[in-house]
C-alpha cells in the first residue's frame, strides 16, 4: 500500500507525542494523533505541572515561620485542600486547552480515544481504521505497584491530585523521587509522614553526599524515614489502616502511597501481536532513531524507559520529526542532562557523581561547600544549603555539579549550559559571581576534598 490516510500517526499526547505531531505537521506531514486520557499527559496532569504546584504550597508553612524574623506578623494563617485542588484542576485544564489549541493550529487530526495496532500500518480508534505511512508509540508510564496482600487499598502518585481530603498520617513507600518530593509535600501541608524505603539510602542514582544530607534534612523536618524496610500486607483497620513490615513491626496510618517506580505503558495496544520487540519490563525497544524492529513503528519517551524526563521526550519528538520530515535533523545528546527533585531541601545535578567519576577518570578533584544561606540567618530555619564540584584533573573540565537547598534547579539550569559549553574549574574560577546569592559559591569553591 502505497495511498495512506497519514504520514505519521502518533499515539499518546503527552509532551513528546505533541512535539513530534506538531513538528511534523508544520513540515507538510498529514498527521494525526489518539489519546485515551488527557492532552498533555503525565507531566500535565499526573506529574511535573500539578506536583510543583503542590510544593509550592507546601512552603508557605516554614515561610510563614520565617516571617517573624524580618519583622512580618501573620495572623490566623490556615490551609484549604479543596481550594488548593480546585486551583490546580483550573490550570491543568487551562494547559489541556493549550495542547489542543497547538494541535488545531498545526492542522493535526485529533481522535479522542485508545488506539490498537491493527497492522504496521492500520490503527484502529474511536470507531475508525485510519492508515498511516508511520506509526508513533508515545504512550509514557504507570505507576508500579508489586503484588502484595492488601493491594487494593493503596493509592500511587496519580490519586495523590484528586484526593478529597488530606490524611492525617501517611506512609509512602518508595525511596526515589516521587517518594521524597510526596513525603515533602504532604509534611509541609501539616500530615504526619513516613516513608517505608526497602533499601539503605534515598535517592539511588544520585551522588552519595546528597543522599545523606537529604535523608538528614528530612529527619529534621519531621518526616520518619523506614530504611532497609519491606512491606509484607495491608490490612483495612476501620478508617485507617494496618501496614505489616517484614521485620515484625506494624505501622498505622490513614493513607497508603506507592511511589515503587513507574513502568512503561505499552500493553494493550497490539505491539504484543505485531511482534513489536519488548524488554522484560514492557519497554519497547528502539533504535538511534527510535525505530522499532517493525520499520514504520517508532516509539520514544517514558515507553522505551530510557531517560525517563518530560524535557528528554520533547527533544526526542523534535528530533525523529525534523529526521524524517525536514533536513535540520539533530539527534539528541543525552550527555549531562540535569535532573531536579523537588523535595525540601530542592536537588538538583548535572553530570558525573562522585562514584561515576572514579570510576571514569584515573584523577578527579572535588569541592564542596556547606554554609547557611543569608535567608535563613534571620528566618532562624535550621536548613543548609549544600554544594559539590567534580573536576577532570587531566582537561580541568568540571563533569558533575550537585546542590541540596532553595532553588537548586534554577541554579543548575545555568550551570548545565556552562557544563555542556566544555567549561574548566579556571573559567569558574574566573567567573565573577552575583553578591549575595546562593549560586555565587559555584564560582567560589576552593576547598578541595582530599
Amino acid at each position: 500500500m502505497t495511498d495512506y490516510d497519514y504520514d505519521l500517526f502518533v499515539v499518546g499526547a503527552g509532551s513528546g507525542g505533541v512535539r513530534a505531531a506538531n513538528m511534523a505537521a508544520n513540515q507538510g506531514a498529514r498527521v494525526a494523533i489518539a489519546e485515551v486520557r488527557h492532552f498533555g499527559g503525565t507531566c500535565v496532569n499526573l506529574g511535573c505541572v500539578p506536583k510543583k504546584l503542590l510544593v509550592y504550597a507546601s512552603q508557605f508553612k516554614d515561610d510563614f515561620a520565617a516571617a517573624a524574623g524580618f519583622g512580618w506578623t501573620l495572623d490566623n494563617a490556615s490551609f484549604d485542600w479543596p481550594s488548593l485542588i480546585a486551583n490546580k484542576d483550573r490550570e491543568v485544564e487551562r494547559l489541556q486547552a493549550v495542547y489542543q489549541k497547538h494541535l488545531q493550529q498545526s492542522r493535526v487530526t485529533v481522535f479522542n480515544g485508545k488506539a490498537q495496532l491493527l497492522d504496521a500500518h492500520t490503527v484502529a480508534v474511536a470507531g475508525e481504521q485510519c492508515t498511516a505511512k508511520r506509526i508513533l508509540l508515545a504512550t509514557g508510564g504507570w505507576p508500579f505497584v508489586p503484588d502484595i496482600a492488601g493491594k487494593q487499598h493503596v493509592v500511587t502518585s496519580n490519586d495523590m491530585f484528586s484526593l478529597d481530603k488530606l490524611p492525617e498520617r501517611i506512609l509512602i513507600v518508595g525511596g526515589g523521587y516521587i517518594a521524597v518530593e510526596f513525603a515533602s509535600i504532604l509534611n509541609g501541608l501539616g500530615v504526619d509522614t513516613t516513608v517505608c524505603q526497602r533499601g539503605e539510602k534515598l535517592l539511588e542514582g544520585f551522588d552519595e553526599d546528597i543522599r545523606d544530607y537529604l535523608a538528614a534534612a528530612m529527619s529534621r523536618q519531621g518526616i520518619k524515614i523506614l530504611f532497609n524496610c519491606d512491606v509484607l500486607a495491608i490490612e483495612a483497620n476501620g478508617t485507617a489502616f494496618s501496614v505489616s513490615l517484614a521485620d515484625g513491626n506494624t505501622v498505622i496510618t490513614d493513607l497508603v502511597m506507592y511511589a515503587t517506580g513507574r513502568t512503561p505503558n505499552s500493553r494493550g495496544f497490539g505491539l504484543e501481536q505485531l511482534g513489536v520487540a519488548l524488554d522484560d519490563n514492557g519497554a519497547i525497544i528502539v533504535d538511534a532513531h527510535y525505530q522499532t524492529n517493525l520499520p514504520s513503528i517508532y516509539a520514544l519517551g517514558d515507553v522505551t524507559d530510557r531517560v525517563n524526563l518530560t524535557p528528554v521526550a520533547i527533544a526526542e519528538g523534535e528530533a525523529l520529526a525534523q529526521r524524517l520530515y525536514s533536513e535540520r535533523a539533530q539527534p539528541v545528546d543525552y550527555d549531562n542532562i540535569p535532573t531536579a527533585v523537588f523535595c525540601q531541601p530542592n536537588i538538583a545535578s548535572v553530570g558525573l557523581t562522585e562514584a561515576e567519576a572514579r570510576e571514569k577518570y584515573p584523577d578527579i578533584d572535588i569541592f564542596k561547600t556547606e554554609f547557611k544561606p543569608i535567608k535563613n540567618t534571620l528566618s532562624g530555619r535550621d536548613e543548609n544549603t549544600m554544594m559539590k564540584m567534580i573536576v577532570e584533573c587531566g582537561s580541568n573540565r568540571v563533569i558533575g555539579l550537585h546542590m541540596i537547598g532553595a532553588d537548586a534547579p534554577e541554579i543548575i539550569q545555568g550551570m548545565a549550559v556552562a557544563m555542556r559549553a566544555g567549561a574548566t574549574k579556571a573559567i569558574f574560577d574566573s567567573t565573577i559571581g552575583i553578591h549575595p546569592t546562593s549560586a555565587e559559591e559555584f564560582v567560589t569553591m576552593t576547598r578541595k576534598i582530599p
